[in-house]
């Protein structure tokens, strides 16, 4: 593996007498979507504010690129920390300015590009964030949500390298957190920057994350994937993970994937005996156009209407899901051949070409910025299990199988 982008070696930091990180050593690779999670109060967005520099460590060492923050000299940490990007968990915009004038505030301050180059940067991120109708009101006329979509076009604003998201999606209901999830997931992969976050939005930021950081009882406990840290066997697991992760994906509606994997384990001991099982997997093939055309809202709509459709037709004949990735779903069919499998799914067809896919996309149309034309399409593919065979390797089958199962598309009036 690379070096690491950033690392802390034996940091630790008190206020008073109180001590909120205690020895920590992490790192933080470049190019990455790192997300740092735990409690509410357990020391995020302290550990977030030494890397900007905010605070500085009562003890050990902060490095950049391998060198240490401390001993650089002021020139130094100003180019550094002129390439880093924060967004702060309470937006800290400015009430007597406008959006427009928020969000060009960073352009203004710290470089010295034209005007017209300005108002071209502002302008592509209002439109990018969907503020278009907003650029010209203040702040206090805005919804929380929309605040919080001014304060991530105002961090992106300046292309960072490096962008630190303090709890950015504190206080938005389901469908607007994933949105500026999938926003920060987008962005980041097109325009590369390293990406930090600290969040207690489990099990939203495993969908795009790259690497996890587990920060419990003022250390780091737990650094590595998402899908590494399933089979973490650590106290944090139990009182943090489980707590705020419940039983239920938010969004959808469906199993978290740590409960879909107890019921599959489940399982496993009853088809023990010879029985085998069926997987199906579902995917949208075109989110990122439809983010594109009708907004990250629009999106989300549409993935929790897939999934609430999933749920209900399989639920009902004892099939269990849950949201594997972003834009993919996996259920599973107890006690279910593939020739049973493939008339299950047939059924599922033909009443979601009939009233399905109008109904997942009449809620998404709902949210959508504008009247642009999208062409929206679902996937699916099955395959039977044997109880004895790794379920990875079966959903990957069902993934090569895949087929358009359904596809809507729309004029320009919707």
């Amino acid at each position: 593996m690379e070096p690491p982008l950033i690392e802390f070696r034996d940091v630790t930091k008190r206020f008073g007498e109180r001590t909120v990180l205690d020895r920590v050593n992490l790192q933080i690779y470049e190019g990455q979507v790192t997300t740092i999670i735990g409690l509410s109060g357990s020391g995020k967005s302290v550990l977030l504010k030494h890397i900007i520099g905010l605070l500085r460590p009562d003890e050990g060492t902060i490095l950049f690129r391998g060198n240490s923050l401390s001993e650089m000299k002021k020139a130094e940490r100003i180019a550094l920390f002129a390439r880093i990007s924060y967004m702060f968990q309470d937006n800290a915009l400015f009430d007597s300015m406008t959006v427009y004038d928020n969000i060009a505030l960073p352009l203004r301050e710290t470089t010295n590009l034209s005007k017209a180059e300005i108002e071209r940067r502002v302008a592509a991120r209002i439109e990018q964030t969907e503020l278009e109708d907003a650029a010209h009101k203040y702040p206090s006329e805005l919804s929380g949500g929309m605040q919080k979509r001014v304060a991530l076009a105002r961090a992106l604003v300046t292309d960072p390298q490096i962008v630190l998201f303090d709890e950015p999606t504190t206080g938005q209901d389901p469908v607007r957190k994933n949105a500026i999830l999938g926003m920060i997931a987008q962005y980041q992969r097109k325009f590369g920057f390293t990406a930090i976050l600290v969040s207690h939005e489990i099990p939203d930021v495993y969908f795009i994350s790259n690497r996890i950081l587990a920060l419990y009882q003022r250390s780091i406990v737990f650094q590595g994937s998402p899908e590494e840290l399933e089979n973490f066997d650590h106290p944090f697991k139990d009182e943090v993970i489980r707590s705020l992760e419940g039983l239920q994906n938010e969004l959808t509606g469906l199993y978290s994937k740590r409960q879909f994997k107890v019921i599959h384990q489940a399982q496993l001991a009853q088809t023990a005996r010879g029985s085998s099982y069926c997987i199906a997997i579902f995917s949208l093939d075109n989110l990122d156009d439809i983010r594109a055309r009708a907004g990250y809202n629009a999106a989300q709509v549409a993935i929790r209407g897939l999934g609430i459709y999933i749920n209900r037709h399989f639920s009902a004949i004892g099939g269990f899901s849950t949201r594997r990735h972003t834009d993919e779903f996996v259920t599973l069919l107890p006690f279910t051949d593939l020739t049973e499998a493939e008339s299950i799914l047939n059924d599922l067809i033909r009443d979601f070409q009939e009233w399905g896919i109008q109904e997942v996309w009449t809620g998404a149309r709902r949210q959508a910025r504008s009247e642009r034309c999208v062409e929206f399409a679902v996937m699916c593919g099955i395959a039977q299990v044997e109880p004895d065979e790794d379920i990875d390797a079966a959903i990957s089958t069902a993934k090569s199988r895949q087929r358009e199962i359904a596809r809507l598309r729309c004029d320009e009036r919707g």
